[in-house]
């Protein structure tokens, strides 16, 4: 941190969020501490991402917009939550939720755990888990340092960096990519033949299980081939002090045929699993009204003022500044291209009607397409598919900012359901029916005159 010129340290603000000290740091990224700012704020913890090296590393672009495409997905009280991503001309920054008491790691390395604490952990994460598995995520790196523990002691599932979508899918309908720590990884996994990603987290679910119980790792060596070999065969001890029925439960987890493992239903009817199991409400968003409810305008990060009001009277649209059309909009500080496909539909237009007359249009267009439709605060419009797509519900949101005067620009967000549905929404559905408000597509026209970009 920087000193002034009294000596006293001067903290890095990023927009509205005060960056403290650093948490972890790897190989591409620094994670921090920050506390928000703005009212009734809180702490944060800030993932900084280098963009050259995103751009130099084969591979990781998409990764990381997978990691935020599916941490959007999965907001459950277990899962470590995001708030928002921003970006500089030089880095990307993940907003996530703060989990004040650290790795549940640190408390293994101190011993064993007593059983009910471990049965209390471990049913969060079987919870978490299958939240994940039902919106077809699997995670792929389930350990316990990837497991945190906010103030109030409940576990958090964090990492999705390697995390598997359906879309990763091969023609066999399995994964085929070697990934995860290998004393927590699966055997199929090692097998390089295929796999079935749920069922290899619950192995893994298995493993982080006999470790909270015992203390210690079920499989280990010196030398990892021999390491590969106990795991292969299942080989394994266990200590005297496990009860009968946790030594059933992790000896049906730990099954080398895939086939045979122990599904998630299956471990939540056992009687060690269910005693004091009370299952977490998943977090909003539940419908599209209670979902538009919630303010998370955006942050700005050259300092200027954010009109992003959560004032549900407002009656004009919140008014785009330049650094954030610049934002959306220029190649300088475009995050589609690491957040996106290079497939990816057309999310933007522009428009010269009335932001009310955009709005209303935008209700039709959705009605019309069979979708639920509710207005929310800054005016944004929510339309979810009223049936299941290929990956759960289709949900969009389309909010409308006025730029200019006369002029209003109309993005859309994917929230929810498969990316190959959302493409073909915004590329294909909405257009007949948005055609005479239009002004026009991203990508479809010369670039926007210079006196809107300059607006305040």
């Amino acid at each position: 941190m920087a000193r002034g010129r009294e000596g006293e340290e001067r903290k890095m603000v990023l927009g509205k969020y005060e960056l403290g000290r650093l948490l972890g740091q790897g190989t591409f990224a620094k994670v921090y501490y920050a506390r928000d700012l703005s009212a009734g704020g809180g702490s944060v913890a800030i993932k900084m991402i280098d963009k050259a090296r995103l751009r130099r590393t084969e591979g990781m672009m998409e990764q990381l917009r997978r990691e935020i495409s599916i941490m959007r997905m999965v907001r459950h009280p277990n899962v470590v939550g995001i708030r928002e991503v921003l970006a500089s001309r030089s880095s990307v920054f993940v907003v996530m939720e703060y989990a004040r008491g650290g790795e549940l790691f640190a408390k293994v390395v101190r011993g064993r755990l007593t059983e009910d604490h471990a049965r209390r952990y471990f049913q969060q994460l079987v919870a978490a888990v299958g939240f994940c598995h039902r919106r077809g995520i699997s995670h792929r790196d389930l350990k316990p340092e990837n497991l945190l523990l906010d103030e109030e002691g409940q576990l958090k599932v964090t990492d999705f960096g390697l995390a598997a979508l359906p879309e990763q899918l091969r023609h066999d309908g399995l994964l085929h990519t070697q990934c995860g720590t290998p004393a927590y990884v699966a055997p199929e996994v090692l097998r390089k033949r295929g796999y079935d990603g749920a069922r290899a987290d619950l192995w893994s679910c298995g493993v982080v299980l006999y470790v909270l119980l015992c203390g210690f790792l079920p499989f280990q060596h010196d030398n990892c081939a021999k390491m590969y070999q106990k795991i292969f065969k299942a080989e394994y001890q266990m200590p005297p002090w496990v009860s009968c029925d946790a030594r059933r439960l992790i000896a049906r987890l730990l099954v080398v045929d895939p086939a045979k493992r122990i599904s998630i239903p299956e471990i939540m009817r056992t009687p060690w699993f269910r005693k004091g199991f009370v299952p977490p409400v998943p977090s909003p968003p539940v419908s599209p009204k209670k979902w538009l409810d919630e303010d998370d305008g955006g942050v700005l990060l050259d300092g200027s003022e954010d009109n992003s009001s959560s004032n549900s009277g407002s009656m004009s649209p919140r008014t785009c500044n330049a650094f954030q059309l610049i934002s959306s909009m220029s190649s300088g500080f475009d995050l589609s291209g690491l957040f996106e496909s290079e497939q990816k539909a057309a999310t933007v237009f522009t428009s010269r009607a009335p932001a009310a007359t955009v709005v209303e249009k935008l209700e039709a267009v959705g009605r019309a397409l069979g979708f639920e439709v509710a207005r929310g605060k800054g005016w944004r419009v929510r339309m979810e598919a009223k049936a299941d797509g290929t990956n759960g519900r289709l949900a969009v949101t389309a909010e409308v900012l006025e730029v200019a005067a006369g002029v209003a620009v109309v993005e859309f967000a994917h929230d929810a359901g498969d990316a190959l549905d959302f493409n073909n929404f915004c590329a294909e559905d909405v257009r007949p029916g948005l055609a005479d408000i239009v002004w026009a597509w991203q990508g479809d026209s010369p670039p926007m005159p210079a006196a809107v970009v300059g607006c305040a």
